[in-house]
């Protein structure tokens, strides 16, 4: 498994040389099974880079999947390239309806807000539930988890040949917003995973003031990954004032903790166009 990151900016994209190392976009990952299909994780504004390498690569079959419908993790969707080619799209909702999962997108696509209608596009679509008890997508596994995150929505864990990925955006862990899931049922979840990516968008001080507005603290990741096993944690949603220096200055700290318990663990924060092996 192969997993490259499009986007990791969290809420809004920026630009600017102190966003230079870690990249501006916001949501977009790409996981490739060793067949070689894929699938697409929310389609922020980083999609528009994987747009342009897929018509680069002629891709002609593409799976989606979706966390939520908050707009920096769709707001790229009418700027992805390959839905105006011949490609056929299968498309999984960030809930267990079928509806919504066609509701996502083609609300960045309604009228006044963009001129070109989601029925006037070229591509193919299939829209497919997500199992609760997961499914399976190419040569990969999905197990879906509620997320704790205003509005709802989903993270999940991918896996192949005995690797575990877990993609856990957008999940704040101090405070159980309505429909998510308890830090017990988070740790349970990514247990022993080959690697987590989540949700690190405040510092303690920040989350001080802004707390049940649905993001964790990268302290809050790090003790998740602590406790549940996982054999490295990526930093996610980096928040959209945290220029490059301070997030390095977060991996430092998060390293120091590390090494003063002898944690069996690494941790880094994700950039954009990284590819990440399992």
């Amino acid at each position: 498994m192969i997993i490259k990151i499009w986007g990791a900016r969290g809420s809004i994209p920026v630009c600017g040389r102190e966003f230079l190392k870690y990249g501006g976009s916001t949501t977009c990952v790409e996981l490739i099974d060793k067949k070689g299909d894929n699938i697409i994780i929310d389609s922020g504004t980083g999609i528009n880079q994987l747009g342009k390498e897929m018509v680069k690569k002629k891709v002609r079959k593409i799976n989606m999947i979706f966390t939520h419908q908050h707009w920096d993790h769709v707001i790229g969707f009418p700027f992805f390239a390959p839905i105006y080619q011949n490609v056929e799209i299968n498309v999984m909702g960030g809930s267990f309806s079928t509806d919504e999962a066609r509701e996502i997108i083609a609300k960045t696509m309604q009228p006044p807000g963009f001129p070109v209608k989601f029925e006037d596009i070229e591509a193919k679509f299939k829209f497919s539930p997500i199992c609760r008890d997961g499914c399976k997508v190419g040569n990969i596994k999905v197990y879906p988890i509620e997320l704790s995150h205003p509005n709802g929505g989903l993270g999940y864990r991918f896996e192949e040949d005995n690797k575990k990925f877990v993609f856990l955006t957008d999940n704040e862990l101090g405070y159980v917003h309505y429909g998510g899931r308890s830090f017990e049922d988070y740790v349970s979840f990514c247990h022993n995973a080959d690697l987590l990516i989540h949700d690190a968008d405040y510092t303690d001080e920040e989350y001080n003031r802004r707390k049940a507005w649905g993001h964790s603290t990268w302290r809050q990741a790090l003790d998740l990954a602590v406790k549940s096993g996982v054999k490295t944690l990526a930093l996610f949603h980096h928040n959209q004032e945290r220029r490059d220096g301070d997030i390095d200055n977060i991996v430092k700290m998060a390293n120091k903790i590390i090494s003063s318990k002898n944690y069996k663990l690494k941790v880094f924060a994700v950039f954009e166009k990284q590819a990440i092996k399992l």
